[in-house]
Formats: structure tokens, sequence, C-alpha cells
């Protein structure tokens, strides 16, 4: 497969979502001018002998400590082994080769004048699929990700583990074996790779694309149970929809409504059904999944916007006359990454919340009017009694997660950065937030084709039979009580891996911006 090519400031939410998922990534030769211009330009900057900050000065609260020119190289390799203090598990190898991407994306803006040699590096590690081991504990969201992304430098200058292929090999010795030299950072260089939001954004891109996977799933799963429910598709209707507006639930409704159509399950209760209105659960999926997939949308939008920037800082700038300027401002603060990561947790709570709602409608005789807990012979078998009480665990765990990360600050740096935007940790949990919630989807996956299986002979329509023939390749039929693990491990990764998705085989709404 051709790599993709990352043309830095220009690249699209579908190519960030691609690198996530494994795709190879080489960066747009057009981009060399620009990081050669901006290397230069600190070598102007550093000629004039004013003081700048990071280049020849303290970092943080040591930023009034003027730095020797004979210090300089050392001073760029002791901020990175100095802030490669992160703690915890090791990010996610997908999520850290992610951010190694972002970051070669922003330092070839040439706004952060690293040497083209550095960014070549960063690329060649990219290409060769030599990821760094990264604490992931560490980053308050400002200042830059900067414990994590000195772990990723500190890997760059040889120290510190890589990962290669499934083995973790210490740095020098993977560099070696790959026939790369270790940095050996110049002016202005440690900091550059060190400030920046990639960690943040890497964390909020991957939670944003698993929360996309995870709302078409549960469009597929809330049909079905629908089904299973002998729910009506009344409130899918496009002129309910089009009178509040709402873009999202209108496309929710419709995509529902092709999931329903034709089903003979539906039609067998048309005109004799004695409910004249469903409960919210089903009634009401189009609002609440609408809003969900308007709220993730609005993070799309903000990440492809700070995945195309430049969040270093001092910023380094060419004039016309030749001469160049480091300017100091705040684009490493991540507020911008730490309102979306709440948003897509929001969005991953409300999405499971209403699909254990489903569930504990369809267990629920009096609610769904199938078998007790979807079991043939009830009080000899508890079917899926358990399972519901599975669903809510995970539910209440991610309300508990989804408390807004933005509101808090505490300061560091002896007060000189007094507010930061936690966005590493907003980010951080999406993952296991997704985690949670596509384990509820998959329980509602097992619970509505169950009960859909109960409605035999009739069937539902072409997609969600599709889907139930699938679930059914892995999962049998429950008419007595088995042991119930294996079960939702295969249905957990049919969800988890976008199998619901494809067996569907309908358009299904995302997050791209562009369509």
């Amino acid at each position: 497969m051709s790599a993709l090519v990352l043309i830095p400031g220009d690249v699209r939410l579908d190519q960030w979502r691609a690198i996530y998922r494994g795709a190879a990534v080489r960066l747009s030769p057009l981009a060399a001018p620009a990081i050669a211009r901006s290397a230069a330009a600190v070598a102007v900057i550093l000629a004039r002998g004013e003081p700048v900050y990071g280049v020849n000065t303290g970092f943080g609260k040591l930023a009034n400590v003027r730095i020797a020119d004979g210090d300089l190289a050392r001073l760029q390799r002791n901020i990175v082994l100095s802030h490669a203090a992160g703690v915890g598990e090791a990010m996610p190898k997908p999520i850290a080769r992610l951010m190694l991407a972002l970051k070669l994306a922003s330092l070839a803006q040439g706004a952060s004048g690293v040497a083209p040699a550095t960014v070549a590096l960063l690329e060649a590690m990219l290409v060769q699929d030599l990821v760094p081991v990264i604490p992931c504990q560490g980053s308050v969201g400002a200042s830059g990700d900067l414990a994590p992304l000195a772990h990723m430098a500190a890997a760059m200058i040889g120290v510190g583990d890589i990962i290669v292929g499934g083995a973790v090999l210490p740095a020098e010795a993977a560099l070696a074996q790959a026939g790369l030299r270790p940095l050996e950072p110049g002016p202005k260089e440690g900091l550059a790779l060190l400030n920046g939001t990639q960690f943040s954004t890497a964390n909020a891109l991957a939670g944003l694309f698993e929360a996309e996977r995870l709302f078409q799933s549960a469009l597929v799963t809330g049909a079905m149970a629908t089904e299973a429910a002998k729910g009506s598709d009344t409130p899918f209707d496009p002129r309910i929809h089009a009178l509040r507006r709402h873009a999202g639930q209108i496309e929710a409704a419709e995509t529902l409504r092709v999931l329903m159509a034709g089903s003979a399950i539906r039609a067998s209760h048309r005109q004799d059904d004695e409910r004249v209105q469903d409960p919210y659960c089903l009634r009401c999926q189009p609002q609440v999944m609408g809003a969900a997939l308007g709220v993730l949308r609005q993070a799309a939008r903000t990440l492809e916007d700070e995945a195309n920037g430049v969040t270093d800082n001092p910023l380094i700038f060419q004039c016309d006359d030749g001469q160049a300027e480091a300017l100091s401002g705040g684009n490493f603060h991540a507020e911008p990454v730490a309102f979306a990561a709440d948003m897509i947790a929001l969005a991953i709570c409300e999405i499971g919340s209403l699909a254990e709602r489903r569930i504990a409608m369809l267990v629920d005789p009096a609610l769904s009017g199938l078998p007790a807990f979807l079991t043939p012979r009830p009080g000899l078998n508890s079917g899926f009694m358990i399972p519901q009480v599975t669903a809510a665990a995970l539910v209440s765990e991610n309300k508990q997660k989804a408390y807004p990360a933005s509101v808090d600050s505490i300061p560091t740096s002896a007060n000189q950065e007094d507010h930061v935007s936690m966005a590493a940790h907003g980010a951080r949990r999406l993952l296991g937030m997704a985690e949670n919630a596509c384990a509820v989807v998959a329980i509602e996956l097992l619970a509505a084709a169950q009960g859909c299986d109960f409605h035999a002979p009739l069937t539902s329509s072409g997609p969600l039979e599709a889907v139930r023939a699938r679930l059914r390749r892995d999962v049998p039929h429950l008419d007595e009580d088995r042991h119930m693990h294996p079960d939702l491990a295969a249905a957990v990764a049919l969800v988890r891996d976008g199998a619901v998705i494809a067996a569907a085989g309908v358009d299904l709404p995302g997050v791209d911006l562009a369509k």
C-alpha cells in the first residue's frame, strides 16, 4: 500500500484516521524549503546576541537565566532528559505513532526552527515504524505536553526505549539497527520537540475515531433492539425531524429508517400495536444520537484545526528584509483540545447510557413483551440478567469519567504556568470510555439478536438480518444458560473491529467534515 503523504497544515481528518489505523506515512517534499528557512532564521536570531526564550535562556520560571553560547547544545539535551519524567503505562502504539505524525506535520511547517535533519529523523522513525515507549501520565496540557513529548525526543537522541515490531529495544540500539544516527539537538530543537499539544491531540483523535465507530454500531444495534421489542418506526418519520432542524438528528432518523426498511417484524404489528408510544430509549433515538453526532462533529472541527496547527513556543518568523523574529506566545495551551475531549466524553457516555436502557427494556417482559431476561425458561435459567448488570456497571463508570477535565487547573513551574488545560487527562480517558461503551453496545447486540430470534419465522430488514447472521457465526442463540463470557467477548470484538458496521452494509453518518 502506498504511503499517505503528509502536507503540513493541510491534513484531512480521514488521513489522521488512516494513520491511527496503521497507514504508512511520509512527508511531502514540498515542505523542505520552509524547514530550511526556519532553521536558517534561528541562526540569524542567535547572531544578534539577544536573549531568546528556550534558545539561549533557561525554561519556564528560569527564563531569565542567560545561557552561554558554549552551552547551547547541552541546554537542548538537558531539557529533553530532565523533562522525560512521565510515569504510568506506555501509550498504546497506534496513538504514539499518531503523535509522531502530528509532531512531524507541525515541525515541517517551518515555524519551529528545527534543522532538516531533525525532521528527517522523525520521518524515518515513522517510515520504519520505530515507535518510542512513552509513559502516558505527566502532562497537564499546557506549556506543551512536555513529559510525553520529552520521552519521544529522548528516543530520538538515543535514550529510553523504542518498539520495533513486537520487541522493545534500547533506543540507541533500535536506531542503529535501522541505520539511523541519534539526534544531537541544536539551538531551539529540544524545546521545539517538547513544546506542543501532540500528545493530547493524538489521544483526543483516537477517542474521536473510536467514538465514531461506537456511534455507528449503536445506530445498528438500536435499530435491532427496536425490532426485538416490536417498536414503531413512526418516530423516525422525516417530517418530525425536519421541524427541529438539527442535521445530526435528521441523519440519525434517516439511518434508522433505512436499517428497518422492509422488516416483516415491523409489518406484523403495524396495524394492531396497542402501545401508543414507545419508551424514550426507542422513540428518542434520533434526538439523542443526533445530538451526540453533532457534538462529535464539533469536536472533529476543533481537532482537525489543532492537528494542522503549530503549537510550539517561541515561534520563528522570517522577515522580508532577511531578518527573523522569535515571538513568545501561548499556542501550547491545549484548551481547545480539552474542550473537544470533554465533548467526546459526553457523547460516549450518552451513547452507552441509551444503549443500556434498551437492554434493560428488552430483559423486562412488562416492557418488551418478550420472555423474562430473554430466556425460554426463566427461573431455571437467568439468561441476560447479568449482562444487563454488566452494562449498567460500565455506564456508571463512564458517567464518573465524563466529568469535564477542562474545568480543572493546577499551577506549575513556580506559578509561571499558572493556568493549565488538563487536556492530556481529558483526552487520555477517552479510549477507556469508548471500550466501556463498546461492551455495552455489544451486550445490546446480543440481547437484540436474541429478542429477534423469538419472532421467528418473521424476519427483520435485510441490513439487520445480515448483522444477526454475522453475530450467529460466532455466537449461537441462547437456549439454556452457558458460560456467558465467551459470548460477550465475541460480540465486543465484532463491535470494536467494525464488523457490525460492515455487515449492515449501509451508509452510516460519521464525523468527517469534508462530507
